[in-house]
């Protein structure tokens, strides 16, 4: 009898490789199902959290509506809304709105701008430019006299009363054109003796109260120059402070230009105002000719700009220079300080 053979085990029909294969293949499919659960809930977590904040958003513009009802408007608004009433017309005015009203707000609106309720405005341009000539360190009669001699528009800045001269301020009287030449802190201490120099260490009391006293001294002045002053006028603190006192007592402010570092122009504009500075001093030079060639720039200046301002001492040969520069003002007109404002 034949030996049996034994019975082969049967052969699985997936081979190894293939065994493998299927196995990467269903852990991939594991993995993206995976990966797209996890995905679902980033998702909903990110839509959750843009909701909340578009929520909280809309909650915080209705308080912010509420509350505009109840808070007090500020300032600016104020004067943009009232500024916004200058537009109205009789014909568009609400009747329950009296147009009365309206301009008794524009008016309140208008001194909160303004210490005297109007601004420091340079006149209109002529055909012919102007000239402004005026004459620092003015502080006797002679002085006056001499100026009046000339017979040509020269505007006088006179001094306070000091040692040399304790009567200057009644030089002033019956003058219709002259301004005050003010003694303020120079950085050359020996310009600084004069009586009363305002200084940047002095207090806004202090100050002010110069102010006063310079307005009871010229009680019809309106035009102050600074003598010396370039420490002061470089001090934004104490020109800012000057310059609303003077304002107060209705003084308008000529800048000497005794630094380029003057405040004064910044503070002008500050309020509104124009800024009126001296173009050039004619008698740094004490000779005749050299007088001469600072007018004619400043001439050509003034037919440039339409106006130009420059600044001369009584001397001897600064008179005699006027006297002899006829012939270089006939283009132009010259004019008082107060003739180039409106």
């Amino acid at each position: 009898m034949a030996p049996q053979s034994k019975k082969k085990k049967p052969v699985s029909k997936k081979s190894p490789v293939k065994k493998t294969v299927h196995k990467k293949r269903t852990r991939r499919k594991a993995k993206k199902a995976s990966n797209f659960k996890r995905n679902i809930v980033i998702f909903l977590a990110l839509f959750l959290m843009v909701s909340l904040i578009a929520f909280g958003y809309f909650l915080g513009q209705e308080n912010s509506s509420e509350s505009k009802k109840t808070v007090p408007v500020s300032k600016k608004v104020k004067e943009k809304s009232v500024t916004h009433t200058k537009k109205i017309t009789k014909k568009d005015t609400p009747k329950k709105v009296p147009v009365k009203k309206i301009n008794e707000v524009k008016t309140k609106v208008a001194h909160t701008k303004l210490i005297n309720n109007e601004n420091i405005v340079l006149a209109y341009r002529t055909k012919r430019a102007k000239l402004v000539i005026i004459i620092d360190d003015v502080h006797t009669k002679a002085q006056i006299n001499t100026i009046k001699a000339l017979n040509m528009k020269v505007t006088p800045s006179i001094f306070p009363p000091y040692k040399l001269a304790p009567d200057s301020h009644l030089l002033a009287r019956g003058l219709k054109h002259y301004m005050v030449h003010l003694p303020m802190e120079s950085s050359n201490v020996k310009f600084n003796t004069q009586y009363k120099t305002l200084k940047t260490t002095f207090t806004k009391k202090r100050i002010q109260s110069r102010v006063k006293e310079i307005r009871t001294l010229f009680p019809t002045a309106k035009y102050i120059n600074n003598h010396t002053g370039s420490v002061f006028t470089a001090d934004y603190g104490s020109m800012s402070t000057l310059y609303r006192a003077l304002r107060q007592e209705g003084f308008v402010f000529v800048d000497s230009m005794t630094t380029g570092s003057s405040k004064v122009k910044k503070i002008a504009h500050g309020f509104g105002d124009a800024y009126v500075a001296r173009d050039t001093f004619i008698d740094n030079v004490h000779t005749v000719p050299a007088i001469h060639k600072q007018l004619r720039q400043a001439v050509k200046l003034a037919k440039k700009n339409g106006y130009a301002v420059v600044i001369g001492h009584p001397h001897p040969t600064t008179i005699k220079a006027l006297g002899s520069a006829k012939s270089i003002f006939k283009d132009i007109d010259l004019v008082y300080i107060d003739e180039i404002y409106r």
